[in-house]
């Protein structure tokens, strides 16, 4: 079976049939860097990441490309009431975007273009629009000229009337037409500037992802992805000015995830709700709120909330414990046992029914239930009498395998230090040594410096309190 993917654009799920086999050219907008992200922001990070992780472990060698918005109305407005330059807290949110999504397990990209450092293919892409007769300057700003693309709509399944009602000419816009819209905005008096043929001024939202797009994927891409919320007018927008550039198909395949809500509420800053990442990981483990998302189909809207968010993470350590409990076992394994071949082939079978479910529109919500049936197989193997090393280290390298694809983490990379592990060893040799009081009493030290020790059937076991 190969990848069928959910395509935007027509609506229905295709084979994923890259222009160059074997190749993957991807492009996920990414944030406007004027505050730290929230989990609205975190869940096409997380996803998207996903989609690339799954494609290359699939075969495919994936150029990815998300873009940072470092100059906008948003950044402006945020540069006034800090008393900064727009340069310096985009650089600070860059960099904070950066460190959260890290901690959620995402990948950087290929390509993390910013808006400001590429002026000059924006400035001469609506040039080039301009000449065609796509856009049209009025009063030092750049509009595109909507009407002139036969195809607009096509994304968002809207019709140019229906669009046009809902259309309005803002104060102080200069249009030909309510339906066209700003590809380069003049600088009001304070404001950050660039030198244009139109004077000075700065490009508008959308015309920065087509520009960067095709700078650094080419005329036409394989996927392009962001947040539902994205599909129109700013992914819309996009086609119009893409394709009527260079007449050719500007993505192939368009996804987009879905929205969040917080406790059944529509996440949003009048209602107070917004959630920052920057905050949740202050208090949860960020491999957790990975987890959540990702038990989730990525098209289906998610409802967040602590408890939701402490049972994903009760989940996720079920599944590592199924795991470190296969790993203390290979202590008192044999070589081979008589059924081996059985259990091989059952591991074999969930294997294939995780590539399955992922190649079914890469949907990790079923793929953690595999993950769970693998992990309640290995504890049905466990409670065998005779466990063979070659089953285990089966068990092991496919646990690892699929918390791989999905960005998951099975150990913590945190080390215990030599003193912790000194106090460990006493402690097992008190016990070989009958002395339970002292094996008692280091556990309680050790429980002061927060580790906790589980005597299980596999061995001795620790965990941070």
């Amino acid at each position: 079976m190969s990848i069928q993917l959910y395509n935007t654009l027509t609506r229905k799920k295709e084979p994923f049939i890259p222009l160059e086999e074997g190749k993957v050219k991807m492009y996920v907008c990414g944030p406007t860097v004027y505050n730290y992200i929230h989990i609205g922001n975190a869940r096409p990070a997380i996803v998207f990441d996903t989609v690339r992780r799954y494609l290359e472990y699939r075969g495919f060698d994936v150029n990815f490309v998300s873009n940072f918005t470092d100059v906008d109305d948003k950044l402006i407005k945020a540069a006034k009431e800090l008393g900064e330059d727009v340069p310096t807290i985009a650089d600070r949110f860059i960099d904070a975007y950066f460190e959260d999504v890290s901690a959620l397990g995402c990948h950087t990209a290929d390509v993390h273009p910013r808006v400001t450092e590429n002026m000059d293919i924006i400035i001469e892409f609506i040039e080039t629009l301009i000449n065609k007769g796509h856009a049209y300057e009025s009063h030092g700003d750049v509009y595109y000229r909507t009407r002139s693309f036969n195809e607009y709509g096509k994304l968002s399944h809207q019709s140019i009337d229906d669009l046009k009602s809902g259309a309005r000419i803002e104060v102080g816009e200069k249009k030909e037409d309510a339906l066209d819209f700003a590809l380069w905005k003049a600088a009001k008096e304070g404001e950050i500037y660039w030198e244009s043929p139109w004077g000075k001024g700065r490009p508008g939202w959308h015309i920065e992802c087509s520009a960067m797009a095709r700078k650094y994927l080419g005329d036409t891409i394989d996927i392009h992805a962001g947040g539902q919320d994205l599909t129109f007018p700013h992914h819309e927008n996009e086609i119009a000015q893409s394709e009527a550039l260079t007449g050719k198909l500007f993505s192939r395949y368009w996804m987009h995830n879905g929205y969040i809500n917080i406790d059944n509420e529509k996440m949003s800053k009048s209602l107070g709700n917004f959630v920052l990442v920057h905050d949740i990981i202050k208090h949860y483990d960020p491999q957790v709120l990975r987890f959540f998302m990702l038990a989730v189909h990525y098209r289906n809207p998610i409802n967040y909330s602590e408890e939701l968010l402490e049972n994903a993470g009760s989940g996720l350590e079920r599944l590592k414990t199924s795991y470190q409990n296969i790993k203390h076992r290979l202590q008192s394994s044999n070589n081979l046992t008589e059924n081996d071949q059985q259990w091989l082939e059952k591991i074999d079978h969930y294997h294939n029914e995780f590539i399955n479910e992922m190649d079914d529109d890469f949907n990790t919500a079923n793929g953690i239930s595999v993950l769970f049936e693998l992990s309640k197989q290995a504890n049905y193997y466990l409670r065998e009498k005779n466990t063979s090393e070659k089953v285990l280290h089966a068990f092991m390298d496919e646990f690892k395998s699929l918390f791989e694809v999905l960005g998951l983490k099975l150990e913590s990379e945190e080390l215990l230090d030599e003193d912790i592990e000194e106090l460990i060893q006493k402690r097992n040799q008190a016990r070989k040594d009958r002395d339970f009081a002292l094996a008692d009493a280091i556990r309680d030290q050790l429980k002061e410096m927060n580790i906790i020790l589980e005597d299980t059937p596999q061995g001795i076991r620790w965990r941070r309190g």
